[in-house]
């Protein structure tokens, strides 16, 4: 893809999902993450109906008379956008990739993010961190970030969320919004997950398709695994064959859902077929 073709993509994405930021997403996020923080502001002197929890005692007796520690609001806070570009991300059987679907669901967040004045940093991921963009603020610079997303090519086809997760805890100190884009196929991540849940508001989206719950019924074909690239011919017709493949997509789904629970991390489910904005207001909205 040329610079021009990449160009026009970016400005696709940007007029579709700046449009359903701007009109749908940003009021939802603003609601769902906004003032979930408090930092401090200033000591004062006590007054009477002050909250006794608040006194500074160390200031106190400096001064030998009682002073309140102060907080307000956070208003400004990160979005942190975490990509899964491992081989399996190339995956669909209908007219749009994963990675598209991706694409999208980031640009939408990182515009909703930007009009609430907030930073948006990108983490690109493997089985290494391909990628990392610090957090910044304005247009040109979710407009790169789309750019990545369209056209970067990792070095790498398979996935480690493990590591992802380690360097997100090393890079980002303060607490930060974060939504993990991906399927999820990745060996054991539990605990840097629920590290790094301690920290920061975390959400995983996991994407799949169709194809990859249900195999249909097309005699013996030959399947190839996006990230290890080994080669399988696999007898459809057999309905157990079936049946096994079906139960391992709800084994990884259940997993999915499990852990991110089990650390207090939200979670989001994506057909490729369905609607990420319907999904998305619906999560907010639970928020």
């Amino acid at each position: 893809m040329d610079i021009q073709d990449i160009l026009k993509k970016v400005k696709k994405i940007e007029i579709k999902t700046r449009r359903l930021s701007d009109h749908i997403f940003s009021g939802e996020y603003q609601t769902s993450f906004k003032g979930r923080g408090m930092s401090f502001a200033e000591v004062r002197p006590y007054q009477f109906g002050d909250d006794v929890r608040s006194i500074d005692w160390n200031v106190t007796a400096r001064y030998n008379e009682t002073h309140i520690k102060v907080f307000e609001e956070e208003r400004e806070l990160t979005l942190m956008l975490m990509v899964d570009i491992s081989g399996s991300q190339e995956f669909g059987s209908g007219n749009d990739f994963k990675q598209d679907i991706v694409t999208e669901i980031a640009a939408t967040l990182a515009f909703s993010a930007t009009q609430n004045n907030d930073k948006v940093g990108l983490i690109l991921f493997s089985d290494q961190i391909e990628l990392f963009i610090a957090p910044k603020k304005g247009r040109s610079h979710v407009l790169r970030i789309i750019r990545e997303l369209i056209d970067f090519k990792p070095k790498s086809k398979k996935t480690d969320l493990t590591q992802a997760l380690e360097y997100l805890s090393k890079v980002i100190k303060k607490k930060a919004i974060v939504f993990v884009l991906s399927d999820f196929m990745s060996a054991p991540y539990e605990q840097t997950l629920k590290i790094a849940s301690k920290r920061h508001d975390i959400t995983g989206i996991r994407i799949y398709d169709k194809r990859e719950k249900e195999i249909p019924n097309v005699g013996l074909i030959t399947v190839v695994d996006a990230e290890t690239e080994q080669e399988m011919i696999v007898n459809t017709a057999d309905p157990s064959v079936r049946t096994q493949f079906m139960a391992r997509f709800i084994e990884a789904e259940h997993h999915f859902l499990k852990m991110f629970q089990k650390c207090g991390a939200g979670t989001i489910n994506i057909n490729l077929e369905e609607s990420y904005v319907k999904k998305l207001l619906a999560y907010f909205k639970a928020k």
